[in-house]
């Protein structure tokens, strides 16, 4: 049954099309896939098909086949016509020329329009899980059955082992999952999922996958997905369009059409290892415990030892809880440790990071660069003032602009594109733009030592080649070390010289990444190598 059309769909930025004349029919309950590198305009369109008023067609209509109630405006999927409302009148078939149909009706379509952002929890941080589930829920449900209701959506999305835990406590993967949990709590009768598992470890992410095919598809929601993953749109769409520059390239099945855009991905050339200078980052039995009423001592990080060279590209890898991204907050000086030492070499001295003040580690953050994978860029300020003023980076205007164009250039972005961005805000640029924005922001404040926290987490595979060759040229030119923490371990194998694997807390082995593969078990080769090596 037709759901949703759009006919003739154009949206301009900027005097920019970034959507070009789409013409599309989504059915009730179908899946569909869209592909597409970074700034194709595959989040433009899952904006738009969520009612943003921002992304409102320049050209172009979005028809929505709905069945409403003609007493209180609520609404359902077409199938439901015919069916009593909860009001007691009787749903009718109504189709809603959706950006253009009187306000109430508009809002009570965008209130069963569910969606997940990559690199976006949006969970209140204070409350706990089931709190925040719940607060998901319609209103007009007492409140037992919202109880019962959320703990069935927590036991599905496999969080019902932390259901009284703070949310600002809970690991990335973990919050996803209770935002997966938040929007089916809202009864959608369509899911939009903008790359939902960018951030997650393998593992996790099969977890979330499964969740929103027993969760939506199963239960015959219409979804619509974006991921680099080419098995995520094997496995979940029913079909798959691939933008191009904001036009659909391609449109059909799902094995054929990512097979095709597959095809285009460049392969990175790394280059031979160099010679490393001295140590300049030292862990020596470095612990990290908390203790829990519930769990009694929890050991985060258990006695991790390791040396990192100077202009080295090191990774920490490991699954979701394996303790890496603690260690790497501990070295960073972020969270305390519970013993062990962690040193970090500036000029000719040693600074102890475990020691607070302007002559310890005070002295060293402003030489570390920080990309976390939860980052975010400063939305009123356009990129120029994000990559200068925004960071307290003073320059004389001319010269700011000179190196803002070099760190854009040095992140993969060519001459005329970095100079033609420079006046954009955040918002009217990609999520992969933005992603290189926020690298470039590191790396113009020229640290010493830049820390990656799961870097590809939201990538299509042209960007992910892109920031790999960025990385090794940023290494060459800038003489930089790199300390990578992730779960992708094809990026790892592609960009890192050695790299540690931790499991449960512990370091279980430091090697060159083809040495830390033959270490993986069967399963873990599974669950961290996307590729076959």
């Amino acid at each position: 049954m037709d759901f949703i059309t759009l006919k003739n769909i154009t949206k301009t930025f900027d005097g920019v099309d970034v959507l070009k004349n789409i013409n599309l029919k989504i059915n009730e309950g179908e899946t569909l896939g869209i592909l597409g590198r970074s700034g194709s305009g595959k989040s433009v369109l899952i904006n738009m098909l969520r009612g943003t008023s921002d992304y409102k067609p320049d050209a172009g209509q979005i028809l929505v086949n709905v069945a409403v109630c003609p007493d209180c405006l609520a609404v359902d999927s077409p199938s439901h016509v015919g069916e009593k409302c909860s009001c007691g009148a009787t749903l009718e078939a109504k189709e809603v020329d959706f950006f253009n149909s009187e306000r109430k009706l508009f809002a009570s379509i965008k209130r069963r329009i569910s969606i997940m952002l990559q690199r976006n929890f949006a969970l209140y941080d204070e409350e706990t899980v089931i709190e925040n589930v719940m607060r998901a829920m319609p209103e007009g449900k007492d409140y037992d059955e919202k109880i019962y209701e959320a703990l069935e959506l927590l036991e599905m999305v496999q969080m019902n082992h932390r259901i009284t835990h703070i949310a600002r406590d809970l690991s990335g993967g973990e919050k996803q999952r209770v935002v997966l949990a938040r929007q089916l709590a809202k009864s959608p009768m369509m899911f939009l999922a903008d790359e939902p598992t960018g951030t997650l470890d393998p593992q996790t992410a099969i977890k979330l996958h499964n969740t929103l095919k027993e969760g939506v598809k199963d239960k015959g929601i219409t979804m619509l997905i974006t991921s680099h993953w080419p098995e995520v749109m094997i496995e979940l769409a029913d079909s798959v369009i691939w933008l191009e520059e904001g036009q659909i390239k391609e449109e059909g099945e799902p094995e054929k059409v990512v097979n095709e855009f597959v095809a285009t991905i460049p392969i990175p050339e790394k280059p031979e290892i160099p010679e490393f200078g001295e140590p300049e980052v030292v862990l020596e039995d470095v612990k990290k415990h908390y203790y829990s009423i519930e769990r009694g001592v929890v050991k985060a990080v258990d006695g991790v030892s390791l040396n990192i060279n100077k202009e080295e590209i090191f990774g920490i890898v490991g699954l979701s809880g394996s303790g890496k991204t603690t260690t790497t907050r501990m070295l960073m000086g972020l969270t305390e440790p519970s013993s062990g030492n962690i040193q970090i070499k500036l000029g000719d001295e040693w600074i102890d990071m475990t020691k607070v003040g302007p002559l310890n580690r005070g002295r060293i953050m402003p030489y570390i660069g920080l990309l976390h994978q939860e980052y975010s860029l400063y939305p009123h300020r356009t990129v120029l003032g994000n990559l200068t003023d925004a960071i307290s980076l003073n320059l004389p205007a001319e010269f700011g602009k000179i190196k803002a164009i070099h760190a854009l250039t040095t992140v993969g972005f060519a001459d005329d594109v970095a100079a033609s961005i420079l006046d954009k805000y955040p918002d009217q640029l990609s999520v992969g733009e933005k992603h290189r924005v926020a690298l470039a922001q590191v790396l113009i404040k020229e640290p010493n030592l830049i820390v990656l926290d799961e870097p590809t987490g939201t990538m299509d595979p042209i960007t992910r080649v892109i920031v790999s060759d960025s990385i090794l040229k940023a290494r060459t030119e800038l003489e930089q070390t790199f300390i990578i923490i992730s779960h992708d371990m094809d990026f790892v194998l592609d960009v890192c010289d050695r790299a540690a694997l931790m499991r449960g807390g512990k370091l279980l082995d430091i090697g060159t990444p083809e040495e830390i593969v033959d270490k993986l078990t069967a399963d873990e080769k599974e669950d961290m190598l996307k590729e076959n090596r």
